[in-house]
């Protein structure tokens, strides 16, 4: 499984990457976490909004701070 944060630096580009970050390590999964930066390749992904939450190349979230148990459930 491969997880993209999509954000440029923002604080809740941040946010959502450590809440990411717990979430998998909370799962016990061998997940690879991305970080995307680079504002074309965020634009391919479709979202107008960052933080942008991708999970094997679908878009889950786009514009939102997702808490570590939604990051949870979408993992699961």
């Amino acid at each position: 499984m491969i997880i993209k944060i999509l954000g440029t630096g923002c604080p809740k580009c941040k946010e959502l990457e450590a809440n990411v970050k717990k979430a998998v390590e909370i799962s016990g999964k061998n997940i690879n976490v991305e970080k995307v930066d680079n504002i074309n390749d965020i634009m391919n992904y479709g979202i107008m909004l960052t933080p942008g939450l991708v999970i094997n190349e679908e878009v889950k979230s786009a514009g939102k701070v997702l808490t570590p148990d939604e990051i949870l459930k979408l993992i699961s």
